[in-house]
């Protein structure tokens, strides 16, 4: 009687670690993501649907306090100018629990885009249901999907968080080039580094 309680309180305990449903599965190279709807700093919602002749899709989750994600702004706002007119949409999600975090709050990311000059849709994840689809871990980490909403690429925008200059590998734009050439992108996975996003437990 004892092995079958600890064998049904071992099923039971797998079932509710193991499959959790708000706990999902983020994203590999290979997956289709999930369309969202979210609020930009414009005061418009914003979907992956309402691009129907996009290319592809830039998505960069990213913040206003982290001093990665600062470091990574203008270079954030280059990508979307170079890359618009070719069809690719840039989007970036703040992830941060402004409770945790009071600089990233919607109001503080209106001033920022603001100050900044930000080309792109600026949106928040309300609830963070999208970060933990992704898989984001850091402030930035980019994810490059290509029209059908198929990931291609996951990690960093380049090789160098402290200097554009110095910039030896463009992992982002890289992976850009090989979906126009209709290559895979190698690599297709890179380390995000930057900040950890502040999540409530």
């Amino acid at each position: 009687m004892k092995i079958l309680s600890g064998l049904l309180l071992f099923v039971s305990v797998f079932f509710m670690t193991g499959f959790a449903p708000d706990t999902p599965t983020p994203y590999k190279i290979g997956d289709k993501a999930t369309d969202f709807k979210l609020k930009s700093v414009d005061g418009k919602m914003y979907s992956l649907s309402d691009f129907k002749n996009a290319k592809g899709f830039i998505i960069v989750f990213t913040c206003n306090h982290c001093p990665f994600a600062k470091k990574y702004e203008d270079r954030i706002n280059d990508l979307a100018k170079k890359y618009k007119p070719q069809g690719y949409v840039l989007l970036a999600i703040n992830p941060s629990d402004p409770s945790l975090e009071p600089d990233d709050s919607f109001e503080s990311m209106k001033l920022r885009a603001k100050e900044k000059g930000f080309v792109f849709p600026y949106l928040v994840d309300e609830g963070q249901k999208i970060y933990p689809q992704y898989g984001a871990t850091k402030t930035p980490h980019a994810f490059l999907l290509d029209k059908n909403l198929v990931v291609k690429y996951i990690g960093a925008i380049d090789d160098n968080v402290d200097s554009a200059s110095e910039v030896k590998e463009k992992y982002l734009e890289n992976a850009i080039a090989a979906l126009e050439s209709g290559k895979t992108p190698s690599p297709e996975t890179t380390k995000a580094i930057g900040c950890s996003i502040k999540a409530k437990k």
